[in-house]
């Protein structure tokens, strides 16, 4: 796809290297250097639009004054047919390239030729990465870390798409364990007070202390009676455990469905267990030499296998042997295996059973501990898991409502939920500011702030610039006739007012941010750049006017305000935000 920020950096040094080889020809400089130039876009576009070093760059291997060979260069350069309109020797020997009509108008002919594919990229090479993200214990309502988590992985989703990947989502539910235990038993303690009318009745110390679990022990009540009492206790928990999953994880898909989230699977951890996946994954380690028994446990050497890893990775034995690292258990001494164990042979799953190449986690920052012994244990199974399990790690969000901290919803007295917060917002600015700062950030919440229809709210800036841009098209067409043009029917020279030609420079940007955004796992890369983009806009709509226009002005600025149009609802269709036509 185009990438014309690329496509202009590409022929700066075709253009150089071309006139290098004929001013060598001609005499006028040695042949045969290899120059190893770079070509920067320069922060004050009075240098140019773009900037080569050929000249410093190559002045030992050339043996002359950097501006002799810039000189040199500039009188062998043909600019004719090029992206360029001009040159100019700078500084030291910098040789400044400014930007001529015809690439601005091959910007606005990439926009329309590439429709809604416009900034994709081949990075990815067709490679299969699965997102793994929210994947929150089924034991209750999903909090506002698992909204951040949500819209970051999905967005980092359509990204890895849009840039090649080919993608897979995935929750994967701890439907086995000591959560869904301890889940199972206070349901069972709340229960027992319900059939027996007695709120005094002993509760487990650890157990969960929400009134979502006296609604789902009420509910078994009224569906089922007594009936569990005097069941044998482990038959009872299990059909404790059974009636919570089976109305949770609906609630969880739909809170997720009405949040834009849909997942190609959600993948059970009870599957692992029950076809043995986790015992035969600890069962390889252990033929590995990466397991030991002590006081009737297996453990995991985990320091070792983080020694070999971090070594591996440059750190000096001192640095490594100052480390305070420490072993994992993975079977107690009761028999029954770790949550690390299952981890271990989930991410075995989607490494060697179902082959993805990369594995992104989006984890809160509260797991860090967690990430480099579980890409150790997968080293130590042969599967590579310091370069192909990624850990997005993702800090606090902070609800804010007139300036303080939010805990409780107003409405239900409890603390908030996802599906609370989209009873107040819509979803388009729950996702866009869950999405507005990067993964490592805190982040301010502003509830607020996410409802203005002014200027100062992100999420409505941006589509108040898509809006306008509409209802100023609409409104052209109506009393004036005014169609956009096709991009080959506008003179682009036309467009010289410095206003313009920054907006068609931040059009060019698109597929660079996107490349970047999928290179770094940062989707919020997306939210700043339409946040700029839309700036822009209203920066060119300000100083530049078309109705009354001439009309070959006219046309030009029509063509570049729907080109806007276009990738504004390109950008916010990533983040799962809608354009609208009016606002």
């Amino acid at each position: 796809m185009t990438n014309m920020i690329q496509a202009a950096r590409n022929q700066v040094a075709a253009l150089t290297q071309t006139a290098y080889e004929q001013a060598a020809a001609a005499g006028v400089l040695p042949a045969g250097a290899q120059v190893k130039a770079t070509v920067e876009i320069p922060k004050d576009t009075s240098h140019g639009d773009y900037a080569s070093s050929f000249a410093m760059a190559g002045a030992k291997a050339l043996h002359m004054a950097p501006r002799a060979i810039a000189q040199a260069i500039v009188d062998h350069l043909e600019l004719e047919g090029s992206y360029f309109n001009q040159v100019e020797i700078a500084g030291p020997g910098f040789l400044n390239f400014t930007l001529g009509p015809r690439w601005y108008g091959e910007v606005l002919s990439a926009v329309e030729d590439e429709g809604p594919d416009y900034g994709s990229g081949t990075e990815g090479a067709g490679k299969r990465v699965m997102v793994e993200f929210v994947s929150a214990n089924p034991t209750g309502p999903m909090h506002m870390g698992n909204a951040r988590g949500g819209v970051l992985g999905d967005t980092l989703a359509n990204v890895l798409a849009r840039d090649g990947w080919k993608v897979w989502k995935e929750f994967y539910v701890n439907d086995a364990g000591n959560q869904i235990n301890k889940f199972a038993r206070s349901i069972y303690a709340r229960y027992q007070q319900i059939v027996w009318k007695d709120d005094t009745l002993p509760f487990p110390e650890d157990g969960y202390q929400g009134e979502d679990i006296r609604e789902l022990a009420q509910a078994l009540y009224e569906e089922c009676g007594g009936d569990f009492i005097n069941e044998p206790e482990e038959d009872a928990l299990f059909q404790m455990a059974q009636f919570g999953l089976e109305r949770n994880i609906p609630k969880m898909k739909d809170d997720l469905k009405k949040y834009g989230i849909e997942y190609d699977q959600w993948y059970m951890e009870s599957w692992l267990h029950d076809r043995g996946f986790v015992a035969d994954t600890v069962g390889l380690l252990t033929e590995k030499g990466w397991t030991y028994e002590k006081d009737g446990a297996l453990w995991l050497n985990t320091t070792g296998l983080l020694k070999k890893k971090y070594l591996a990775e440059g750190k000096t034995q001192e640095q490594v042997d100052k480390l305070d690292l420490k072993d994992d258990v993975l079977r107690r001494a009761n028999g029954f295996y770790t949550y690390f164990a299952a981890d271990i042979a989930y991410h075995r799953n989607k490494l060697e059973e179902r082959k993805f190449d990369l594995v992104i986690n989006i984890w809160g920052a509260d797991h860090h501990g967690h990430v480099a012994r579980l890409q150790a244990a997968l080293d130590g199974l042969g599967l590579d898991g310091s370069h192909r399990l990624v850990i997005v790690l993702m800090q606090l969000v902070n609800l804010l409502q007139d300036g303080k901290p939010v805990r409780m919803s107003k409405r239900t007295g409890k603390a908030i939920a996802l599906h609370d917060l989209l009873d107040e917002i819509s979803v388009d600015a729950a996702r866009y500011y869950f999405n507005n700062r990067t993964p490592s950030s805190p982040l301010d919440f502003d509830l607020d702030l996410a409802v203005r229809q002014d200027s100062e709210n992100p999420v409505y800036y941006v589509q108040y610039a898509h809006a306008r841009i509409c209802s100023l098209l609409a409104r052209l067409a109506e009393e004036d006739g005014a169609a956009v043009p096709a991009a080959g029917a506008v003179d682009a020279a036309l467009l010289a007012a410095p206003e313009e030609r920054a907006l068609v420079k931040a059009l060019a940007q698109y597929p660079e941010e996107l490349h970047l955004a999928a290179r770094d796992f940062d989707p919020s890369r997306i939210n700043r750049y339409l946040t700029a983009l839309a700036g822009d806009f209203h920066r060119f709509y300000n100083a530049c006017r078309l109705k009354g226009e001439a009309p070959g002005l006219l046309a030009a600025r029509l063509k570049l305000a729907d080109t806007v149009r276009s990738v504004l609802a390109n950008g916010l269709g990533l983040l799962g935000v809608t354009a609208p036509e009016k606002m």
